[in-house]
């Protein structure tokens, strides 16, 4: 059976809806999770719900990791963090994959001590799933984008491997045969960009399990003309949040319109099902969080306001990636193309 650790103590709203989620999810998936963090509050939340009696595990850790607090500093200063703790079961073999809705940099960090990295691979990289336009109608109306904040910049190597990774997470998991990948760059051409962006078009061309379909411009972002989209951190996380912003200001928007005038509304009573339609394709509680690409182990990050069900889906994600190797596949491709390049 497939063992997951959850930071327990890790998110906006735990431990309650990290127990709310485990509860859930070891009841709809033969999985076994290991919360970990205090066992006392752990105890207390688990009492509301049905599980099965093997499914569920406290670790105890005496410490936890705020979202205020400075994660490099915390990480060193709380060995018994429930963070730390869960990710040092992942790394010495106890469990098979790591979830938490706790700070990004605490988890990253933690990750990065205890949780080996794939061979070859220099950098980590969040990805996160949104959804597209799906203009041109493909397999799956998300697209990836990866790097959305673990680092602040990153080499055009670094982004050749991030798109090599991404894209053997969406053929494994989300089930996308052959996924386009695209360079996000201020222009089509592979000539546009800094020196760094036109390396790493070159690079990207150059990968054989690659199907590179070159540079993608901001206003194509939501086309969904590319499966997986690679970008620096900094530039990811802007746009993320950008498109997490503009979803919020329609809802409001549509709130507003609403309340406006009649005639409005009678138009939005025969668009519900539509507008129910966008709220699920756009409520990351659906995809339970963000993979952290890069380790031997797979890692999910789940959103600081998880509820018990994005919880719950986010064990499911780590299950799922542990059952179709998605990091052993990460390796061999990462590994095969290193192999090819020092034969030329």
């Amino acid at each position: 059976m497939i063992t997951i650790a959850l930071d327990a103590m890790g998110g906006d709203h735990a431990p309650r809806e990290t127990v709310h989620g485990a509860a859930l999810a070891s009841t709809a998936n033969p999985v076994r999770i290991l919360l970990v963090g205090d066992k006392s509050a752990i105890e207390e939340e688990l009492e509301r719900h049905d599980y099965p009696a093997d499914g569920i595990e406290i670790v105890h850790a005496s410490e936890t990791i705020s979202m205020e607090d400075s994660p490099k500093k915390a990480v060193e200063s709380k060995p018994d963090a429930s963070i730390l703790v869960a990710a040092s079961l992942v790394g010495e073999g106890e469990a098979d994959a790591l979830v938490s809705a706790g700070s990004t940099g605490s988890v990253v960090l933690s990750a990065a001590r205890t949780i080996a990295r794939i061979s070859g691979v220099k950098r980590t990289a969040i990805a996160t799933v949104y959804p597209t336009l799906n203009e041109f109608k493909r397999d799956d109306h998300l697209a990836l984008m990866v790097d959305v904040g673990a680092n602040v910049e990153s080499s055009a190597e670094e982004l050749m491997q991030f798109a090599i990774m991404g894209s053997a997470y969406v053929a494994n998991v989300r089930g996308v045969e052959s996924p386009k990948a695209a360079l996000l760059n201020i222009g089509e051409e592979e000539t546009k960009g800094s020196e760094k962006m036109q390396t790493a078009h070159h690079l990207l061309k150059e990968v054989p399990s690659l199907d590179f379909s070159g540079n993608i411009e901001g206003k194509d972002i939501l086309r969904g003309v590319a499966d997986v989209i690679v970008t620096e951190g900094f530039v990811g996380n802007i746009v993320i949040k950008t498109l997490e912003g503009a979803a919020m200001a329609a809802s409001h928007l549509g709130e507003m319109a609403f309340r406006a005038r009649l005639g409005w509304k009678v138009g939005l009573f025969f668009l519900r099902k539509g507008l129910k339609r966008v709220r699920e394709v756009t409520d990351y509680a659906e995809y339970g969080g963000a993979p952290l690409l890069g380790f031997e182990k797979m890692v999910i990050i789940a959103h600081g306001r998880s509820s018990g069900k994005a919880i719950s889906n986010a064990i499911k994600l780590a299950g799922k990636s542990v059952r179709d190797g998605v990091c052993e596949t990460m390796a061999h491709q990462i590994g095969e193309f290193k192999l090819e390049e020092g034969g030329r």
